[in-house]
């Protein structure tokens, strides 16, 4: 009994039983009534036409009629017999067998003396004949308290049995709901203990229970990868400090040997390298954490493409690559300028780092369907098939690009802020080189005018 009073799924399970076994009583309660009340209507009909008939024969007939009438219906076998009696005005029995007292006018229960059982009640119609007498016509109530009996009884039997199925079914349903919830409770259990692969149990049957247990699931799922997202980045971090600490700690034991002044600005390099470093890092934290989405306003996708072209053409013609641009006009998309200028970048400079010189880079921003797309393609050496999910990943590098500069954070910003924009980043080999497109909702609002949207620049 501790258990059930402890537990949700059986309260719910017998309130609810509470609740039907309370709509049942008063139903049956209703029902009782309405039929005691039907019979009782139909026992009164029943005596106000046989008054009616006894009355019109009296007036038709005469007294003695209506003796003989009354006499002959006392003696009848009928089951529905009725009793008779004419009483004078000083309350005497002149004829009729009913042992009664002279009614008042009108239809009432009596008290009469049944020949058998003593002190009865009758339904009985008071209704004079002349100014010296009044008929009573009455039925005994034995029969309607009969059938009031045989309903109650009915009715009890019906309520118990509907009580005894009642509380199996609540303690078969709260026990399975226990179950259910028992089993989610004991998957919790298990992952609170270590086992971050266990998962809730998930029955098939597409029920509440079963959607709920997926939605855990997958929200399981998101904080294991997200916490094997934090084991990399930790493990990257640590990697990728080791380097630029131990040249630094190495500057500074030369500086102690050979003087402070001649490695200064190296330390100071690689003091700003690991700066550089974690500002990347704060950055991609801010753009995955989704803050910046509140300040998104349309951005005219176009003249960003084309400004970030016309700035970066000279840099690739310096560098003896050959460097195209197409940018299609009237590209409207919903964002923050600064991050998509950001992402652009990323691909641009990407795209020059790791590509030999008289290597072809085109950029191109186009409409397709409801997107908007900016592919950066290039005839460098590219990426291997098998690496291209691995590249987006923070501080993911190929072993043929250890020895150029950053830290692998580009491509990851690149893939958070097509995220954060309702897009996506896609990744393809070139056969030589390399592909990379921004697929970005297109906006159906008007361009707005040229500049940035940061918050701190509009005054937010």
């Amino acid at each position: 009994m501790r258990k059930w009073r402890s537990s949700s799924a059986y309260r719910i399970a017998f309130v609810a039983l509470g609740a039907v076994l309370l709509g049942l009583a008063v139903l049956g309660g209703l029902v009782f009534v309405a039929m005691h009340v039907a019979f009782t209507r139909q026992l009164d009909a029943t005596i106000t036409d046989e008054s009616r008939t006894l009355v019109d024969e009296f007036h038709g007939d005469g007294e003695a009629e209506l003796r003989q009438a009354i006499a002959d219906r006392e003696a009848s076998k009928s089951r529905q017999r009725l009793m008779y009696a004419v009483f004078a005005p000083d309350g005497r029995r002149l004829y009729g067998s009913l042992r009664a007292s002279r009614p008042e006018l009108g239809m009432h229960n009596i008290e009469f003396v049944d020949p058998d059982e003593g002190p009865d009640e009758a339904r009985g119609l008071g209704v004079d004949l002349s100014r010296n007498e009044r008929l009573l016509v009455a039925a005994d109530r034995e029969w309607i308290e009969r059938i009031d009996h045989t309903n109650l009884e009915l009715f009890a039997a019906a309520f118990l049995a509907a009580c005894l199925l009642g509380f199996a079914g609540a303690t078969g349903l709260a026990g399975y709901l226990e179950r259910r919830l028992r089993s989610i409770s004991d998957s919790a259990e298990a992952i609170i203990g270590g086992d971050t692969r266990k998962r809730m149990p998930v029955s098939g049957r597409r029920d509440e229970f079963d959607r709920l247990a997926s939605t855990l699931n997958r929200m399981l799922d998101r904080i294991e990868g997200l916490l094997e997202n934090l084991r990399q980045v930790s493990n990257d971090i640590a990697h990728d400090l080791r380097t630029p600490l131990a040249r630094l700690r190495n500057q500074l034991e030369r500086g102690s040997v050979e003087g402070a002044d001649a490695v200064i600005g190296d330390a100071i390099r690689q003091v700003d390298d690991v700066l550089e470093l974690f500002a990347a890092i704060l950055r991609l934290a801010e753009v995955e954490s989704g803050e910046t989405k509140r300040y998104f306003r349309p951005v005219d996708f176009t003249a960003l493409a084309t400004e970030l072209g016309e700035s970066y053409a000279p840099a690739f013609e310096d560098e003896g690559r050959h460097f195209l641009w197409s940018i299609k006009s009237g590209l409207i998309v919903n964002g923050d300028r600064e991050l998509l200028a950001q992402a652009i970048v990323n691909l641009l400079e990407n795209a020059q780092r790791h590509t030999p010189a008289e290597a072809l880079v085109r950029m191109m921003a186009y409409a397709a369907d409801q997107c908007v797309c900016l592919q950066v393609a290039d005839t460098g050496p590219g990426v291997p098939k098998a690496e291209l999910s691995r590249i987006t990943k923070r501080f993911a590098r190929l072993d043929s690009s250890r020895n150029t500069a950053g830290h692998g954070l580009g491509l990851s910003l690149v893939r958070a802020v097509a995220n954060l924009h309702g897009g996506r980043l896609i990744l393809k080999s070139a056969d030589p080189g390399l592909i990379a497109v921004i697929e970005l909702p297109r906006s159906s609002a008007s361009a707005p005018e040229r500049g940035s949207n940061d918050p701190k620049a509009a005054g937010a």
